[in-house]
């Protein structure tokens, strides 16, 4: 038996042999994967949490570093084998304290919810008070949700948006002297307008809370300076490495000043903590190529290029608001401070029926409930509008005027026949479908991808 010794070295030259035995050997899945290419480049992505990933980003998330097992924190492995992964994981830690100036980071969470999880089991008992932004109002599901692990194990107390839309700053100064919660979390998943950091630690240091910020919607805005950041201002900040950092499927976890203080309580500081509340606390082996993956994706957040994406995430967002207004849709707050839009629907449509329909003709969008209605979110009044992939595809002024333009004869188009069914005329179904499928060949997404 011959042995062939010769290293596959050559990333590209290996991704490519995979893509060919993957089409020879699995052309059922193949398939799917080639549709879901197709389906991303032909339709319109309104979603706030939605970016397309650079390729060479997508190659380190395909790297041989998937091979490797290693429990532990840089340094401290329970395996052998890890010299390079050991660098990689080096690497992204450096670089995401550069982009984020902080001087903790941690890349091995697996997801931004897991990180969330992750600081809380650390820091909370079981039946400790947590003070977060209802879902209803803008927040996520792992803030304090009673459908979660934080409403579950915790005393989750929710505050919310005032009836223009903003944060209640009041409410939350209110409920937190009265509550005195061991975390208050701030940040959110749904929200047009900037996060006060510094309002809310001054709320926490004078309840004795700690401040958790969950920065994964604005975390691009956060890296170029566009949005204020909650590095210093929390005692931990969280955030996923996909949803505007143009990253992989992952989570981070940062410290800033306080990092090598005690915790409240405990005897050790917060970066050690943090180090212990991923491994052994919580999750087993990291995954190295998402590691790698991250660590490229930080890279590319301090390129000219990034930068330049994040200008146009803004500028489009003002676009997309203003175009809103034009057409008579309430733009909430009356406008957008970051990435993203909240309109209120009209006419009896719900939110699950204009994503539903709007699907149906080539453009994704979130459905969201707006300040004071009283429907659940699954049916909602709403739509929650982000402006990464469109910025991806370079929409000038005409551009964004076009999707809004779209996006309104669509919803005028549907006719409502309850909370989710609703009844649209396939040949104009068939002719709008058309025009984003022509928006999308106009600004194409593979013009971002290829530069």
């Amino acid at each position: 038996m011959t042995v062939n010794t010769q290293p596959l070295t050559h990333q590209a030259g290996l991704l490519q042999r995979g893509l060919a035995d993957l089409r020879a050997e699995d052309a059922e899945l193949a398939g799917l994967l080639d549709a879901e290419v197709t389906r991303q480049h032909q339709t319109l992505s309104l979603a706030a949490s939605s970016c397309a990933v650079k390729p060479h980003i997508l190659a380190a998330s395909a790297s041989l570093l998937v091979n490797v097992t290693a429990e532990g924190a840089l340094g401290w492995r329970h395996h052998a084998g890890c010299e390079n992964a050991d660098r990689v994981e080096a690497l992204a830690i450096r670089r995401a304290r550069e982009l984020f100036d902080a001087h903790y980071a941690g890349v091995q969470s697996h997801s931004g919810s897991t990180a969330n999880y992750q600081v809380l089991a650390a820091l909370l008992e079981p039946g400790d008070t947590v003070l977060g932004m209802a879902t209803d109002h803008g927040g996520h599901f792992s803030h304090g949700s009673p459908v979660a692990f934080t409403g579950a194990y915790y005393k989750a107390l929710r505050y919310g948006t005032t009836s223009k839309g903003l944060i209640d700053y009041e409410q939350v100064r209110t409920l937190a002297l009265a509550h005195r919660p061991r975390v208050i979390i701030c940040g959110a998943t749904a929200y047009s307008h900037v996060i006060d950091f510094e309002r809310f630690r001054g709320i926490a240091d004078e309840a004795g809370s700690i401040l958790l910020a969950d920065i994964s919607s604005i975390a691009g805005l956060i890296a170029t300076g566009r949005h204020p950041s909650p590095i210093d201002a929390a005692h931990v900040t969280t955030l996923c490495t996909h949803k505007q950092l143009g990253g992989p499927r992952g989570g981070l976890i940062l410290s800033g000043r306080d990092a090598e203080t005690k915790v409240p309580g405990l005897k050790t500081t917060f970066s050690r903590l943090l180090d212990q509340a991923v491994f052994p606390r919580m999750q087993g082996a990291p995954a190295f190529n998402m590691i790698a993956a991250k660590a490229a994706a930080f890279g590319y957040a301090m390129s000219a290029d990034f930068d330049a994406w994040m200008a146009r995430v803004r500028t489009t967002a003002d676009e997309l608001a203003n175009a809103f207004q034009a057409c008579d849709y309430e733009v909430v707050g009356g406008r957008s401070e970051n990435h993203s839009v909240l309109i209120r629907l009209r006419g009896g449509i719900t939110g699950s029926i204009a994503q539903a329909a709007l699907e149906q003709c080539g453009i994704i969008v979130d459905k969201h409930r707006a300040p004071g209605e009283t429907r659940p979110s699954f049916v909602a009044g709403g739509l929650c509008i982000g402006t990464g992939s469109l910025a991806q595809r370079h929409l000038d002024t005409h551009g964004c005027r076009q999707v809004v333009d779209l996006v309104c004869r669509i919803l005028d188009a549907v006719t409502p026949l309850n909370e989710h069914k609703f009844t649209l005329d396939p040949n104009a179904q068939e002719s709008l479908h058309l025009q984003a499928q022509t928006l999308c060949a106009r600004y194409p997404l593979a013009d971002y991808l290829h530069n």
